[in-house]
């Protein structure tokens, strides 16, 4: 039993996946933008709130 993931470069998170060579919470190595997403927010009074 391995490493799946270990620390990112760029948001030093325990996210980058070793295998596939991108980080899964920052999206390092698959893009130059950060990954966000509005579903990661929550919804307040039917409006996203950070």
């Amino acid at each position: 039993k391995g490493k799946t993931h270990i620390r990112c470069r760029r948001c030093g998170r325990h996210a980058y996946n070793v295998a596939k060579g991108y980080c899964a919470a920052c999206g390092f190595g698959r893009s130059k933008r950060i990954r966000r997403y509005s579903w990661a927010n929550k919804k307040v009074n039917k409006v996203r709130v950070k």
